[in-house]
């Protein structure tokens, strides 16, 4: 299976494996965004009890796409949303699932986790995985036969939250911009400044994501990169993203209050990750370094900053913010259905016409 780029239309990502940010090119990472608000405009009301129809291109025949097929969803680490969101999401196009993890499968036998996976593609179309070897997923991957969809790898990539994190960050920015249907686009992210807050050391979500924003097509983003100087944000990534040609500056910083009140557009926070850990004590010198609450967010002169995080959170954001409209962290969890449902009827050739 070749994980080639991913490009301008979806409809012709039949049969393609997603490992990496880096395959996707801006008109086709565009093109997918928009199929995923359109099937978050047909599933979801309005508070009258009609749909917002403002953005829709196909019909529902989007719930009804994939019946037939079959997702093998492989978690060998924990998961909530990831997995959670894979599986609604198939359900969603009218497809069903299999669930597989470490504790359930042959792996436990001493099977390999490539024959693991060309043994599911006998029963399945499509394969989400998530491994904790760094670089498992993308070898897999070129020696499947079907789809694999990488779910985290390790402390490398986690692609589909990268897309789900984009998607929401262009969503609120163009909402609290007044931004009209017809614009909405990467291009609301031009000239913003998005700082990435904690664990950049071991986060594969920010990995993905700063890679992202570097070839995504929106320009002159500035990336703030806040951490303890033990967690700081991979020099290899650091020149993935230098070379994307959207970021126009890289900012080490350690103190997040001054980022906050300095202006930026969005706060993407992540949890400090005590399994990557060699010990606890280690672990126990950074962990609370960040947290932010009602006070952080006061700093935020614009009022239109928006707070976002992958989950789970371990204390670095207090449930005193929940209820604050720039905090869009449990939209964002929902946007990852829809992002993921897009996803699926690409690589499995079901996007309705």
């Amino acid at each position: 299976m070749l994980t080639p780029n991913l490009t301008a239309d979806p409809a012709t990502w039949t049969g393609s494996s997603l490992v990496s940010v880096k395959q996707l090119t801006p008109e086709g990472l565009h093109r997918l965004l928009v199929l995923a608000l359109d099937m978050r405009t047909i599933y979801k009301y309005k508070s009258s009890g009609e749909f917002d129809r403002s953005h829709v291109t196909a019909s529902q025949s989007y719930k009804t796409c994939a019946t037939g097929k079959i997702l093998s969803n492989v978690f060998y680490e924990a998961s909530t949303r990831t997995s959670c969101s894979f599986q609604a999401a198939i359900l969603r196009l009218g497809g069903t699932v299999i669930n597989v993890n470490a504790t359930s499968s042959s792996a436990k036998k001493g099977e390999t986790l490539s024959d693991t996976i060309r043994c599911l593609e006998c029963y399945a179309d499509v394969t989400v995985l998530r491994h904790p070897e760094t670089g498992s997923v993308p070898m897999v991957a070129a020696t499947s036969l079907k789809p694999v969809l990488n779910a985290g790898d390790g402390t490398n990539e986690h692609p589909t939250q990268a897309l789900l994190d984009i998607f929401t960050m262009v969503d609120c920015v163009a909402n609290f911009n007044n931004v009209p249907p017809s614009q909405w686009s990467v291009n609301v992210l031009d000239g913003k400044t998005i700082a990435m807050v904690g664990d950049l050391k071991n986060g594969r979500t920010v990995h993905s994501l700063s890679r992202l924003l570097s070839t995504c097509g929106a320009k002159n983003v500035t990336l703030k990169y806040v951490s303890p100087e033990v967690l700081r944000m991979p020099g290899y990534v650091m020149e993935d993203v230098g070379g994307g040609g959207g970021v126009v500056e890289q900012i080490e910083e350690t103190d997040l209050n001054s980022v906050v009140s300095g202006g930026c557009d969005v706060i993407y926070v992540t949890r400090i990750q005590k399994e990557r850990f060699a010990s606890e004590d280690e672990y126990n010198e950074v962990n609370g370094c960040y947290i932010i609450g009602n006070d952080t967010m006061a700093l935020d002169k614009s009022g239109k900053c928006v707070l976002l995080h992958p989950l789970p959170r371990v204390g670095e954001i207090k449930e005193e913010v929940d209820t604050d409209e720039r905090a869009k962290y449990f939209e964002q969890m929902e946007n990852g259905m829809y992002v993921r449902m897009a996803l699926l009827a690409s690589v499995l050739g079901v996007v309705p016409k």
